[in-house]
């Protein structure tokens, strides 16, 4: 009986157990940022496992864009080179919990302070813009099946084309409108992404389109023969959305000192 007590009482204080403490993801705890190689296609950042980061071939202003969630337009007053020079981030997070996308976010802003001396103010401007809505014939998009506590995934792919160019591919898994708007305007579009789709659900898609030269900052080499559909098309055929360009207001970002950073 006694044993039977101490069994008891052994797995309660396994269920009463608190989950493990969320690290504060602050900073990054190492970093390392190089000269990205001038041959590679495409950029993008992500988690390679649990605490390694990984952003591959950004311009400053394209890291400025993601890390404060905003389009590189919406960036101005830096040197020629935060638009021209392209750098490799590979860096270390706390502890064993991988970091949503809003605490890389956040610890990028951090390492931009720190290593290339970032330093800005914020001005209103009224910029062009694009409102994703919802197409005529509602929206073809897939409840997520994920389960509610997993990231979201969103990462283009980039896939060399036979006769010249390349197309993308965009799988999107347990994601938001929010979020996915997010990243349009962050990494694909030159314009700020306003969502207006009235859409509050998490979605797995596949989006997949030959990109033109206004998208990923011009880098992409543009198709000869495009077996794609553009953007434009590829979202209302393929997820019944649309973007509508328009204007409204921005909180722009003015640069005022950056450096470029030592190579460790």
């Amino acid at each position: 009986m006694r044993a039977a007590w101490i069994a008891i009482l052994a797995a309660s204080a396994i269920f009463a157990q608190s989950p493990p403490a969320r690290p504060t993801f602050d900073a990054f705890e190492v970093a390392t940022i190089k000269p990205a190689d001038p041959n590679s296609l495409g950029r993008y950042i992500r988690m390679q496992s649990v605490n390694r980061f990984y952003a591959k071939a950004f311009t400053l202003n394209a890291l400025v864009a993601a890390a404060y969630s905003l389009t590189p337009r919406a960036i101005s007053g830096g040197p020629a080179w935060t638009d021209s020079d392209r750098y490799d981030i590979l860096a270390s997070t706390p502890g064993d919990i991988q970091p949503n996308l809003d605490e890389q976010m956040a610890m990028l802003r951090k390492l931009l302070g720190d290593r290339f001396q970032l330093a800005f103010h914020r001005e209103p401007k009224e910029l062009p813009v694009f409102a994703l809505t919802v197409a005529k014939g509602g929206p073809k998009l897939k409840p997520s099946t994920a389960p509610p506590d997993q990231l979201p995934y969103l990462i283009n792919t980039v896939y060399p084309e036979e006769k010249g160019g390349v197309h993308i591919l965009l799988p999107a898994r347990n994601a938001t409108m929010m979020q996915f708007a997010a990243m349009l305007q962050r990494g694909v579009l030159d314009r700020m992404v306003v969502d207006q789709t009235g859409l509050s659900g998490t979605y797995d898609f596949d989006l997949e389109w030959t990109p033109d030269e206004n998208q990923f900052g011009g880098t992409l080499p543009r198709s000869v023969e495009p077996t794609k559909p553009s953007l434009f098309v590829a979202m209302q055929e393929e997820l019944g959305l649309r973007l509508e360009a328009t204007r409204g207001p921005v909180q722009a970002l003015v640069i005022d000192r950056v450096e470029r950073p030592s190579e460790n």
